[in-house]
């Protein structure tokens, strides 16, 4: 299958001036600055198919925004090649971007002052969409959304989540085929937060876009995307499923079970690293590949009331993976 969004050495430079401080260094500035490079994005690789939910992670700084404005054409890239719906971003061709779409969650692409329905109306314009198909969506939308009753209010009135949710709308109305999503939920509360994901699960089985979203929030991550792609200080350091990460990069499950009496933890070490105990429940660390052999002799030894196996948790994962800089490219 022919890739939707190709990225080949991709890199992105800034340049800024160093400014020495007090009045004397703005003085020194006037005749001779020092000027300076940081490298936003370095040479990173990928490419991705029609139809996938990509999970772009990384800390702060790390480049995941700067990606995204180069994939939709609002940055221009210092080197290295980009495709996209088989155009050049940066070229901003009409009909590239008739095709995608960028939901930037800490920015407001709605009129403050207006109901939410003059912006719909204002894309409607933009985007050349027929009356009925806009009807069409609108409705669609705003249904899946549970949005229809705030329509008509002022954007400023409207809480976080409801904004939120007709952000996504103004981005959806034409149908894109590849959609943008930086950090969609932040600021959210949980329930809010929810219906977002959920909307997104369908919105991608059921029209088949192409999404790329940047979260801060690993459940979104989990919840929504099978591939996973990290960068930190824009070099890729991972590509792959979210299976593959936890095999790949732990080597160890936990054992949380629950004895219908205390034991002695001398005991409960013999089966594996004691993390934990409470009571009568007791967490434990073992090697990944021992984990069914040692579940089955505790089952043995012990009168077991509960027993579960845990995957470590993505956080911890991702934590250590930008802590020793594995340079990885799994697919």
């Amino acid at each position: 299958m022919t890739p939707i969004i190709e990225v080949k050495h991709l890199v992105k430079k800034y340049s800024f001036y160093k400014k020495e401080p007090g009045l004397m260094g703005s003085i020194k500035g006037l005749f001779r600055r020092e000027k300076l490079y940081v490298e936003a994005v370095k040479g990173i690789n990928f490419s991705i198919k029609p139809g996938e939910f990509i999970g772009f992670v990384g800390p702060n700084g790390a480049g995941k925004t700067t990606t995204l404005k180069m994939l939709s054409g609002i940055l221009y890239p210092t080197s290295g090649e980009i495709q996209v719906l088989g155009y050049k971003p940066f070229e901003r061709k009409p009909e590239f971007q008739k095709q995608f779409s960028l939901v930037m969650g800490q920015k407001n692409q709605l009129w403050w002052d207006l109901p939410a329905m003059e912006s719909f109306l204002l894309n409607k314009a933009i985007y050349e969409i027929p009356d009925e198909l806009f009807k069409k969506n609108l409705d669609e939308l705003s249904e899946l959304l549970d949005i229809k009753d705030f329509l008509d209010v002022q954007v400023r009135k409207l809480s976080l989540g409801q904004r939120m949710k007709c952000e996504l709308i103004a981005a959806l109305l034409h149908s894109p085929k590849v959609l943008f999503l930086d950090e969609p939920t932040i600021g959210l509360d949980v329930v809010s937060q929810n219906a977002i994901r959920e909307f997104l699960k369908k919105y991608n089985k059921e029209k088949g876009a192409t999404i790329i979203l940047t979260s801060h929030y690993m459940q979104d991550i989990r919840r929504l995307c099978d591939r996973v792609v990290i960068i930190d200080h824009g070099a890729l350091l991972y590509d792959g499923t979210y299976d593959a990460l936890h095999t790949q990069y732990s080597d160890s499950k936990t054992l949380e079970f629950t004895l219908a009496e205390k034991i002695d933890s001398k005991e409960i070490e013999r089966f594996g690293k004691l993390i934990s105990q409470k009571e009568n429940t007791y967490t434990i660390d073992v090697p990944r590949e021992k984990t069914a052999e040692v579940t089955g002799k505790i089952l043995e030894t012990f009168n077991v009331d509960d027993i579960i196996i845990h995957e470590r948790d993505i956080e911890e994962i991702i934590g250590e993976i930008f802590t020793t800089k594995h340079v990885s490219n799994h697919q």
